[in-house]
């Protein structure tokens, strides 16, 4: 049985739903479904914004699990404006230029929030 370590972001969400910010099983790291959301609980209006701050957390879950983006192998992104997808493509490219993992951007009716414009998964290989 591979053997798993769970990374915490300190979430109130994380033992409520049952889920971790990531999960490391072997050599791979899952990142869960990761929104915009300030330390302080805030949300940047725009998708760009959204975008950048999903992707810093992404990034420090990785951290923690000695890893970065330039490990990251796949993406997912949810989104409920395609129309941005400029926004979306400038945040994603400003992480991930040399990396260029497989990606799929999906448009959906609403996330968990209705403040939320955008959400981010991640796979990486360690």
């Amino acid at each position: 049985m591979t053997e798993k370590t769970l990374i915490t972001s300190g979430s109130k969400w994380e033992p409520l739903l049952g889920y971790s910010r990531a999960v490391v099983a072997g050599n791979t790291i899952y990142v869960s479904g990761t929104c915009g959301v300030e330390a302080d609980g805030t949300v940047a209006p725009t998708m760009y914004g959204q975008a950048k701050r999903a992707l810093q957390i992404i990034d420090a879950a990785l951290g923690q699990a000695g890893s970065s983006l330039k490990d990251v192998v796949r993406t997912r992104i949810f989104t409920t404006d395609v129309s941005k997808f400029e926004d979306i493509a400038k945040a994603h490219g400003e992480a991930f230029s040399h990396v260029r993992p497989a990606t799929t951007i999906v448009e959906v009716v609403r996330l968990v929030d209705e403040c939320f414009l955008i959400e981010i998964e991640a796979v990486a290989v360690i």
